[in-house]
């Protein structure tokens, strides 16, 4: 495969366009026209949606990955020296906010990319060849990629003082975004409540205390509020566990591998088993 060819294809995906990814080439849109559609003769697919960004397409989502995978190589070979390698990874809000921040120092040498969604949708992210690893709550490996099982995240069900929880499928209830769906996991088949989006870990734990809504906080997060009376437990004994995963490209990288390390030491202390 034309290194060059495959250079070009991974800048227009990620820069979304023609002209944008010509002017960080030092190139002609032109030359990355006919770089593209050379590249697509080879393979025998369309490998870009023409769109407004331009998107790999399905055929062209496995090239993003190999892609990706080239330069990361290329990057641990010609900057042993510099240690200027840097990792796209994503990790779901609540792990970030609790027990992940620690894998940011075990990994010497290395900047950081840190996207973050919700942990039933961070493998996307793989799939697309957005990033190299993922924090994630699917067990069965994307494509290309290994899977390692981290440990479980229990969430417990809290809400300030005095809040009206009689019936939670009349009390308003909080969650990130429109992809969060823990605490309709933990509601079964009630009716569904009142909803405040409240994206952010840290505003979405401060509107719980100024009883905005109840909601599921990580009992990591949830235990100082516990203990201070900031929070209660409103339904105590009950409680939901979500399994994480690590999910990382197949290739052989010694930052990867360190990377990978780093993950499962944090998730071993911090994670149930």
């Amino acid at each position: 495969m034309d290194q060059v060819q495959l250079e070009t294809f991974q800048a227009v995906v990620d820069l979304g366009s023609f002209e944008a990814a010509a002017r960080a080439l030092h190139v002609t849109p032109s030359a990355v026209s006919q770089r593209i559609k050379a590249l697509e003769q080879s393979v025998g697919q369309v490998l870009v949606r023409r769109s407004k960004p331009c998107v790999a397409t399905t055929a062209g989502q496995a090239l993003v990955r190999f892609a990706g995978q080239v330069a990361l190589l290329e990057r641990e070979a010609l900057d042993q020296a510099r240690g200027d390698t840097r990792l796209s990874i994503v990790v779901n809000a609540d792990s970030l906010n609790s027990w992940f921040p620690p894998v940011l120092l075990g990994v010497p040498d290395v900047t950081f990319e840190v996207h973050t969604d919700d942990q039933d949708h961070t493998a996307e992210l793989l799939r697309a060849g957005t990033v190299m690893a993922a924090v994630t709550a699917e067990h069965v490996a994307v494509q290309g990629c290994r899977v390692e099982r981290l440990g479980v995240m229990r969430y417990l069900p809290v809400a300030a003082p005095g809040f009206d929880v009689t019936d939670l499928s009349r009390a308003p209830m909080l969650l990130y975004n429109r992809k969060d769906r823990l605490q309709h996991r933990f509601l079964g088949a009630r009716p569904e409540p009142p909803i405040h989006y409240v994206p952010g870990a840290a505003t979405f734990n401060e509107a719980i205390r100024l009883g905005l809504g109840w909601g599921l906080v990580p009992e990591q997060n949830a235990r100082p509020d516990l203990e201070t009376g900031r929070y209660v437990d409103i339904r105590p004994g009950e409680y939901l566990d979500v399994p994480l995963y690590w999910q990382y490209w197949r290739i052989e990288s010694e930052t990867l591998n360190t990377l990978t390390a780093a993950v499962k030491t944090a998730a071993a202390a911090s994670l149930r088993t």
